[in-house]
């Protein structure tokens, strides 16, 4: 869609207001409304001001006047306002016209040029599934001498004694797929398939989750990085809202229920060149080429570094715990869903074949994550690397019930966010190849990381009163 396009459908369906969002470094987004009226081609031409300094991870006060420019491609009719409504996603300059470097968009972008410019490939594809709870209602309190929270859903494993309670509530860890009544969002979910369809995102199927307490996953179609981030940004917005629709609420914390499964975003991913799957090789092993293995070595090499922005929460090391079906072990196999990286085989094809990277989680910032997956895997491309002879396997067993030295000499993810920032502080050469990441947004990340961990390390936690309340 292009700028002229833009303001034919803001004139054939009356809108009545222009939504400009962006990304913050966190991977949240933010927003301005300005009134239709005021759009004009010069809009999408020069941006409209913001204040940098009060986003998150952007500029000082003394230098926040910055610019977000219009994409026009991204545009779609906001299905929640009751004024009609056109959200547009934006990029970020200077004042001067340059592109703000810690845009992370626009870390994206360099990264789909980068890999152009390496001449390995011209595209790569990213199917991300997020996992995400429905909740009927959420309280959490912090205070200085108290902290709280309480989660509850109606077909939660702890609610069959309530009053009015059906009986059909879904078992902890036995989430997966059943019918309804104890299925109860299959409606909501349609609902949320519906909306997203509509804006444009290609819907695959949708589902009932592992987890007791509304655990369930909506897929959607891949595609080249940029867009597929700018989905996950519009997804969560849709999810979140219809959720809101129906007086419950979504959330995408990695573990928000003790005792269960948690939420994942598992990462499916390859390359092409010239319309031909880079990855594909019906001889190799799960029917990868050779680029793919370098590829798959790049991405568990740098694993470690990578949990810092694909993990990037304290929460996530909630989930990266043995016992959960959590993606810990840093390896690869195919139909594997113990090991970190796994070769899907149940429909691969030459067009299909793929990796699928499932450490991740849905506090990561997608344009971020995506791009440093990307350029941990051309990495392991341009170096060459085996992930045979770095000993990440092949793995063809349920690691999760392996012990003694053959367990041990499996590599794990770090057990903190603390010990990943580490890591990403002493790996991260890789990202800094053409430009894409820079020096100074790897360290904003990284402060703004430790800021969060300090937050939760210097304050008691209820646990802490269960065991030591009484020494």
């Amino acid at each position: 869609m292009t700028a002229e396009q833009v303001l034919e459908l803001i004139r054939k369906h009356s809108i009545e207001y222009v939504d400009f969002r962006l990304t913050d470094v966190p991977g949240q987004w933010q927003h301005i409304s300005i009134p239709a009226a005021e759009v004009t081609e010069e809009t999408f031409r020069r941006g409209i001001a913001f204040d940098g300094s009060s986003i998150r991870g952007f500029r000082g006060i003394e230098e926040s006047d910055m610019v977000m420019v219009p994409d026009p491609s991204t545009a779609f009719i906001d299905p929640f306002t009751a004024h009609p409504t056109l959200a547009i996603t934006c990029d970020i300059y200077l004042p001067d016209g340059q592109r703000y470097e810690r845009d992370p968009r626009y870390v994206a972008q360099k990264a789909e040029a980068y890999l152009r410019a390496t001449g390995i490939a011209d595209t790569s594809y990213w199917g991300p599934e997020l996992e995400f709870f429905i909740f009927d209602e959420v309280r959490f309190r912090l205070g200085p001498n108290e902290a709280y929270y309480f989660v509850d859903s109606a077909e939660a494993a702890w609610n069959t004694d309530k009053p009015g309670s059906s009986g059909y509530a879904v078992r902890t860890k036995q989430g997966y797929v059943p019918v309804a009544p104890t299925d109860s969002l299959q409606d909501i979910r349609s609902e949320m398939c519906n909306e997203l369809m509509r804006i444009g995102i290609r819907v695959e199927r949708h589902h009932h989750e592992v987890a007791t307490g509304g655990q369930v996953e909506i897929n959607f179609a891949a595609a080249p990085l940029v867009r597929s981030a700018d989905n996950v940004m519009a997804y969560k917005y849709i999810v979140r809202n219809v959720a809101r629709r129906h007086g419950k609420t979504v959330t995408f914390m990695p573990k928000p229920i003790y005792g269960d499964n948690g939420n994942g975003m598992h990462v499916h991913q390859s390359l092409a060149k010239d319309g031909v799957n880079l990855f594909w090789d019906e001889n190799g092993y799960g029917c990868l080429s050779k680029l793919a293995m370098h590829y798959v070595a790049g991405i568990l090499y740098h694993g470690p570094a990578l949990v810092a922005l694909t993990n990037p929460s304290t929460n996530s090391f909630k989930r990266l715990v043995p016992g959960y079906e959590a993606p810990i072990n840093l390896a690869f196999s195919k139909g594997n869903r113990s090991a970190a990286i796994r070769i899907p085989i149940s429909v691969t094809c030459p067009k299909t074949a793929r990796i699928e990277f499932r450490t991740p989680d849905c506090t990561a910032n997608p344009y971020l994550a995506f791009a440093a997956m990307l350029m941990a895997g051309l990495d392991g491309i341009r170096k060459q690397l085996d992930p045979v002879e770095l000993g990440y396997g092949p793995v063809d067993k349920n690691i999760y019930t392996l012990n003694g030295e053959e367990s041990k000499r499996i590599r794990k993810v770090p057990r903190s966010l603390e010990e990943a920032l580490e890591h990403l502080e002493r790996d991260h050469e890789f990202l800094l190849e053409g430009g894409v990441f820079t020096e100074d947004l790897i360290q904003t990340w990284i402060d703004l990381k430790r800021a969060e961990a300090e937050m939760v390390r210097s304050r008691p936690h209820p646990v802490e009163f269960a065991l030591f309340f009484d020494a």
